[in-house]
């Protein structure tokens, strides 16, 4: 699907859209992000997301140069360039980007007076309905989370080839999605979700500390399951809990709660979606389409 792009504040469509090669989010990966999808036309918990986004661009002393109520103007100027947007039957994907700026072959930030701010957005394209009715197959992968002493897993970073890797190892296993172990040999994350895992009816996911990202749709799922009568809790997580767990799940802003049925060769539960996961779906849902 086409994308429409805005750059530091003017619109293109994707086949003018650019940034200079001296910009150190090309060069250096010095950059963050977001990424969004609208319910009903609007940026779902954008709040929250621009509070990561500034979590994460403080970790590298990189100032976001606008505030809140702009960068909002700005994905809903370019949601309306791209014709999204404007309701239930056509929402948005969105990806905000702020990186380091143009500046000359150095490492030293002021080399970069000017941040440059990036809005992508398209057509939210949803998985197909089976995902959701039958589940998805994923796989553990040897590569490793980053090292939190190295690139740390808190900050929303553009420079993904750590997940990258992950994910192309899972796809060449036909895995949705890939399962990656901390360097303590925990399970962290999925490369482009959180984890989750069902043992008697209580939904466990690892600890910050297990060297994952702390996901919008992970953080909200809390709140969910508080609401649903379904606990919800940080553990320590290993490889037999996967294997061993009645359900497994991830979520993610743009796919929500995506149930998980088979673990490389091995069936999870039944085979099939199980309850827990089910009910936190739903309630995921009433919820994020509740928005007006």
């Amino acid at each position: 699907m086409a994308a429409t792009v805005n750059v530091n504040g003017r619109i293109f469509d994707q086949e003018h859209a650019v940034v200079s090669v001296f910009d150190h989010g090309f060069l250096y990966g010095e950059g963050v992000y977001e990424t969004m999808r609208t319910f009903n036309g609007r940026p779902f918990l954008f709040d929250r997301h621009m509070q990561r986004l500034r979590n994460s661009s403080g970790m590298l002393s990189l100032a976001v140069p606008i505030s809140d109520a702009d960068l909002s103007d700005r994905c809903r100027e370019t949601m309306r360039a791209a014709g999204l947007g404007d309701g239930p039957a056509n929402e948005a994907y969105i990806r905000v980007l702020l990186t380091r700026g143009i500046g000359e072959l150095s490492y030293d930030p002021a080399a970069c007076p000017v941040p440059t701010v990036i809005v992508i957005v398209k057509p939210q394209i949803d998985p197909p309905a089976e995902v959701y009715e039958c589940g998805v197959t994923i796989a553990i992968v040897p590569i490793v989370r980053n090292h939190p002493g190295s690139v740390n897993p808190l900050i929303k970073s553009n420079n993904l080839l750590n997940n990258a890797l992950a994910a192309q190892e899972a796809a060449r296993r036909g895995a949705f999605e890939g399962v990656m172990r901390n360097y303590r040999g925990e399970l962290a994350e999925c490369t482009t979700a959180n984890l989750f895992v069902v043992k008697n009816n209580v939904a466990l996911t690892p600890p910050i500390d297990a060297g994952l990202l702390p996901g919008i749709t992970r953080a909200f799922l809390f709140e969910v399951g508080s609401e649903a009568g379904i606990p919800v809790r940080e553990a320590v997580l290993r490889d037999d809990d996967l294997l061993n767990a009645d359900e497994v799940f991830f979520t993610s802003t743009t796919r929500g709660v995506v149930p998980a049925t088979r673990v490389d060769d091995r069936v999870i539960g039944n085979g099939m979606p199980g309850p827990v996961t089910k009910a936190l779906r739903q309630a995921y849902m009433k919820r994020a389409t509740a928005q007006s």
